[in-house]
């Protein structure tokens, strides 16, 4: 399965999971944060990550470049509850 095509389905799983109020707000502040000017401000896909240090789940000090440093990275947001 392609990526484009695992993403289609987690869509279509969450427009059946998610209260359609919820998904309202979800949508909504995503339509926010695009004509916020956002999307032009972004790194580009392929393009290097600004280095950063950040607390992890459990409050240790992370540093991007030390993660780097053992191979490629994936870094990944969770956004909570809406």
């Amino acid at each position: 399965m392609s990526l484009e095509e695992k993403l289609a389905a987690t869509r279509a799983g969450a427009a059946t999971r998610i209260p359609p109020e919820r998904q309202a707000i979800m949508h909504r502040a995503t339509e926010d944060l695009r004509r916020s000017g956002i999307m032009d401000r972004i790194v580009k896909v392929g393009a290097p990550a600004p280095a950063f240090e950040l607390d992890n789940y459990d409050g240790r000090r992370v540093d991007s470049a030390e993660l780097l440093a053992g191979g490629p990275m994936v870094l990944s947001f969770f956004r909570g509850a809406w």
